[in-house]
């Protein structure tokens, strides 16, 4: 072979196998570190709406923080749906509301601007729990339309575990988008690995051979 032909196929074996895991690796990590979902009700209103599509980033349960929106399901409620609330207490917190009044965190008042109508009550039932460890208090941000732990207070004070949250709904779109944007990449290497393998193997073939006629054996003087 000749030392372009070498180096033709050289360029495409190395724009493969860099263009696969180019575009390869961010369609894996996108699958495993995120997934998304349609908002179908309106518990998290103002803070998202009916139809709204979410990118959330997968988190272990030792990530979820006080005041955090996540994406939890628990298998017997809500028809083991997935489902939309705002953290409001961690494992140890004591969290209380009586109706019409603020929520209380180990108490002292705690500012949620992020209520719908500025209303923390929905005149809900009134509670005073303390969160168990490894579990979380949630309730939606549209209180009156949100069918959250204050309704299971019977079922250990109506707190759902950490390990059942999903995700936590992205600030932006950077770590997708890096991710989209690194696949794209992969796409002009894979392109440049076809059209050097391609160029490799013409320069592979053996040089068309063409017979003259001889003149002995045409009649031609």
């Amino acid at each position: 072979m000749s030392t372009t032909g070498r180096g033709l196929r050289r360029t495409a074996w190395a724009s493969g196998v860099i263009g696969a895991l180019l575009l390869a690796g961010p369609v894996a990590l996108f699958t495993t570190g995120y997934t998304s979902a349609e908002v179908s009700g309106s518990s998290m209103e103002p803070t998202y709406s009916i139809g709204d599509r979410i990118v959330f980033e997968r988190i272990d349960a030792d990530e979820v923080r006080r005041g955090d929106v996540v994406l939890y399901r628990v298998p017997e409620r809500y028809d083991g749906l997935a489902t939309l609330g705002r953290v409001i207490g961690v494992g140890g917190d004591r969290v209380a509301q009586q109706p019409g009044d603020a929520v209380t965190l180990n108490g002292t008042t705690l500012p949620e601007p992020y209520v719908k109508d500025g209303d923390p009550s929905g005149m809900a039932p009134g509670y005073d729990v303390e969160v168990p460890e490894g579990r979380l208090f949630v309730l939606g941000d549209f209180r009156a339309d949100a069918r959250d732990s204050r309704y299971f207070l019977d079922d250990r004070s109506g707190t759902v575990p950490s390990t059942s949250v999903v995700g936590r709904p992205l600030d932006g779109s950077g770590g997708p988008l890096g991710l989209g944007l690194t696949a794209l990449l992969g796409l002009p290497l894979l392109a440049t690995a076809l059209a050097s393998g391609i160029a490799a193997r013409e320069k592979r073939r053996p040089p068309v051979r063409m017979m003259l006629p001889d003149s002995r054996h045409t009649g031609v003087g």
